[in-house]
Parts: C-alpha cells; sequence; structure tokens
C-alpha cells in the first residue's frame, strides 16, 4: 500500500504481523493515519456486503439470516375432493347427564313462548378438576426365624421406599422424555392442575430410578437394530454440562436407538459396532460411517439432489450446468426405476441397472474443469459402491428419511430442555428416549406397558421382556 506523499510502500496481510506494523510506524503518523482508515473502510464494507458462504460450507455454519427462506406449500392442504371425510368419532360412553329448564321468553325479541316441543342433546367432552389419589397400605410384617428380620408382602403399586406411584412416575417421563415437555411445565401443571406437589429434584431422581430399571430394555433395543437387515443411522448435535456431544440415532422400523457420546467420528461408532454389521447400513456422507464394517451400504441420494440445488443457487457457470444435469438425471433414472421394479422381468431390470452403472462410471471418468463438480465427483468416486444399493436390495430405500424422521424428535427436545446438565442425566436421556420411540414404532401405550411392568418387577423382581420385539433379556 502506497500513501500519497509517501516515498516508501509498505504490503501488509490480515492478520497483520508485527513486523508490518512496526514499519508502518516508523515512516510516520501520516502513513499509521491513512493505515488505519484503509482497515476501517475495509471492515465497513465487509459489514455491508459480507462475503457468501461457499457450497461447501456446512448448514450449521451458515447464519440463518443468510439462509433462503423456505419454499412455500404447493398444494393445498387437507383431503383432495371427493375424498371421504374423517371427524372425531363420539365417546363410547356418557358419564353425566344435565337437563336445561325451559325458556320462558324469546332471548332475541322477548315474546312469550309455549312448550317446549323439540329436544336437542349436545355432547361436550371435557377434563375436570382433579384431585391425586392417596392411598394407604395395611402391609403385614412376619417375623423370619431363618433370616432374623422382618419380611412382607410386596406392594406393586409402587417402587420400594417410593412415595410416588407407577403411573405418575410413567406419565411425567413420558411428557418429558418421549415428547419434550420441559420439567418446568410438568411441575405447572401438577401444581395447578392436578393439585400435586412436586420439585424438580424430586422427578429428576425418580426418572433416573426409572431409567436404571429400563437398562435392561435398553439393551434388548440396541440387540434389535443390530440384528435387523436394514438400518438407518444419523447424529446431531447435543450438549452435556455446556459441552458439546453427539446424539447417534440408529433405527428400524420397529426399533429406535439413541446413544450420546463425546465423539462423532469413528470411536463413537465402534462402540456402537463391537463386530461387523451383517446387514445394509443407510447413512449420508458423513465420512465417519466408512469405519463400520457392513456387508452393504447405501448413501442417502436426496442428500446429493439437495447439494446440487445448493450449488446452482451459487455457481451459474455452464460446465456446472451440464455436470448439475448429468447428475440429476442419473440419479431421477434409479429411482425412477426402483419404483418400476414389479412391471419389468429379472432380465430388463438387471439390464437397466448395469446401464445405470455404465452411466455412473463415465461420469466420474470425465474430467470437468469446474472446482465443485471436481468436488462431488470426487464424492460419487469414494461411494460408487453405495449410491445404487437400493437397486440390488428391494427393501432399501433410496434416502435415509426414516433416521431423520427418528431423530427430528431429539432434536425438538434439545431445543425445549437444552439438553443435560450431567453424564448421569445425558445416559437416563438415551435410556428413555429409546424406549419410548420404540414403543411408538410398535404402535404401543406408553403408560399401561412400562406400568404393567414395574408391577411385575416389583412382584418378581425381574422386569419383563420389551414387547415387539424379538429379543430377549437373556
Amino acid at each position: 500500500m502506497e500513501a500519497p506523499g509517501a516515498t516508501v510502500t509498505v504490503e501488509y496481510t490480515c492478520p497483520m504481523t508485527c513486523k508490518q506494523a512496526e514499519a508502518i510506524c516508523d515512516q510516520g503518523r501520516e502513513m499509521l493515519v491513512f493505515v488505519l482508515m484503509e482497515m476501517a473502510a475495509r471492515i465497513a464494507q465487509y459489514q455491508q456486503d459480507p462475503p457468501a458462504a461457499s457450497p461447501a460450507t456446512p448448514s450449521g455454519m451458515v447464519p440463518v439470516y443468510e439462509k433462503p427462506p423456505v419454499r412455500k406449500r404447493r398444494k393445498k392442504p387437507g383431503a383432495k375432493a371427493g375424498h371421504p371425510g374423517t371427524r372425531r368419532q363420539a365417546p363410547p360412553q356418557i358419564t353425566r347427564h344435565q337437563e336445561h329448564p325451559p325458556l320462558q321468553c324469546c332471548p332475541d325479541c322477548g315474546s312469550p313462548l309455549g312448550k317446549a316441543t323439540v329436544r336437542r342433546y349436545r355432547l361436550i367432552e371435557d377434563i375436570l378438576d382433579t384431585q391425586p389419589q392417596v392411598t394407604q397400605h395395611s402391609i403385614p410384617r412376619h417375623w423370619c426365624t431363618r433370616c432374623n428380620k422382618y419380611v412382607e408382602p410386596p406392594v406393586a403399586d409402587a417402587l420400594p421406599g417410593s412415595v410416588f406411584g407407577h403411573r405418575l412416575v410413567t406419565l411425567t417421563a413420558w411428557l418429558h422424555y418421549g415428547l419434550g415437555t420441559t420439567i418446568s411445565q410438568i411441575i405447572a401443571v401438577l401444581n395447578h392442575h392436578l393439585h400435586f406437589r412436586v420439585s424438580q429434584g424430586g422427578l429428576v431422581k425418580c426418572w433416573q430410578r426409572l431409567g436404571a430399571i429400563l437398562t435392561a430394555w435398553y439393551a434388548q433395543i440396541e440387540l434389535e437394530v443390530k440384528a435387523s437387515g436394514v438400518l438407518h443411522a444419523d447424529e446431531t448435535g447435543w450438549r452435556v454440562s455446556g459441552k458439546t456431544q453427539w446424539l447417534w440415532c440408529f433405527t428400524t422400523n420397529r426399533a429406535t436407538f439413541y446413544m450420546i457420546n463425546r465423539s462423532r467420528g469413528s470411536p463413537a461408532l465402534l462402540k456402537f459396532f463391537t463386530e461387523a454389521y451383517d446387514g445394509v447400513l443407510i447413512s449420508d456422507f458423513w465420512a465417519a460411517y466408512n469405519a463400520v464394517e457392513c456387508a452393504a451400504r447405501q448413501a442417502c441420494l436426496p442428500h446429493l439432489l439437495r447439494e446440487l440445488e445448493k450449488v446452482d443457487k451459487k455457481d451459474r457457470s455452464g460446465l456446472w450446468a451440464a455436470f448439475r444435469k448429468k447428475l440429476k438425471r442419473l440419479l431421477r433414472d434409479a429411482i425412477r426405476l426402483s419404483g418400476r421394479r414389479d412391471g419389468l422381468t429379472e432380465a430388463q431390470f438387471a439390464s437397466r441397472r448395469a446401464r445405470l452403472g455404465k452411466r455412473l462410471d463415465g461420469l466420474v471418468a470425465t474430467h470437468w474443469n469446474n472446482c465443485n463438480a471436481k468436488r462431488l465427483v470426487k464424492r460419487l468416486r469414494r461411494y460408487r459402491d453405495a449410491l445404487f444399493t437400493f437397486l440390488d436390495h428391494p427393501d432399501v430405500p433410496s434416502d435415509n428419511n426414516h433416521a431423520e424422521r427418528e431423530i427430528r424428535p431429539a432434536v425438538i427436545i434439545r431445543k425445549n430442555s437444552l439438553c443435560n446438565r450431567s453424564n448421569r442425566g445425558a445416559h437416563t436421556q438415551a435410556i428413555m428416549m429409546s424406549v419410548y420411540r420404540t414403543l411408538k414404532l410398535g404402535g404401543l401405550d406408553p403408560l399401561d406397558t412400562i406400568v404393567t411392568a414395574l408391577r411385575e418387577y416389583v412382584t418378581s423382581g425381574q422386569l419383563p421382556p420389551l414387547p415387539g420385539t424379538n429379543t430377549s433379556l437373556d
């Protein structure tokens, strides 16, 4: 940079080194003022027009105000014209009848009215103000001469030493870990509507104790997930004691297993996959999944299609347009071929499948003089065997939407409850979310299922197997 009237030129970079700053100061006050004004002008220009993010920049690193608005709904919400409507069914029984007295005069004009000739019936459903039920158990105690202590029959309505019943503990845990309700909101409902006084510490201790009992179901869900033929995997950020950790989600059509770990890389995956997975692993293009030994792998094609749309908004060159057109058409043809599997013979399907592989090889082998095209070609070359696995296995989808749907409730919980404050709380969080999501996938009532299991646990000392799974607790 050369100041007006200066005889010495000083080049500086950002950040400026100590030697560059000393060289500028040695040239006098005018040079120092000139450099400071130039740097202030550059800062102001950067604030007014910040540089656009690269297409390869992760979405989490782009500010919210710089992201494009969400696309509006294109179709009209609701059922299509001509479809039968649905409405709420009438209650199975009426618990109370109320008779209303007839009117003496018209409420609009005040004219006198005669005897009512028609009676209309209206059903109103409501939840009346409830009171907590307090039960005093009279428990006989016997002295055992052999054990030299008092013995008594178990009380199946609550855990030993607990003053809260199974249904209260299960309901509050379901509201927090299953629906994402905060602890303060749960306490507000208990205090004001149910007239039940409880503290945050008391609820947390009950949930931790319930989580310790349901650890057997947590291990059963893990075995169920590992034994499946198709496994979806995804991960998202999580906070424990204010530090960043990661919530891993491994899910099938029947079970969902959550795991909170410090690592987002291969150490967390190797902790879950203690041995080679004998199935198809479906994931996005996160490189850590390459460390998993599995029979086959399927990469999420919608992630690749969204990447094309993202780059297309920033790169308007002709080379990129040609590459995007070929790759997008190739992926669309593969997805379309999967939907037409039943209408083709095995020979026809195999021929078209082989043709798609040749088109992919030709696309990868072509030299593209475009930075975005080179970046995606490198990805296609690395995941070449994981792009069209869904064509070889009819039960494997081309997307990872199931894992994203299963991890979304955890994201909502993260937003509401701000994650966990201890490692013990994080472990309880993973157990309870896994149990409630698995029960939901199985179509089971979370309250009745867990309450029934707890009653059997108190009576027999053993937790029954998780309903709807093929693995046992042994």
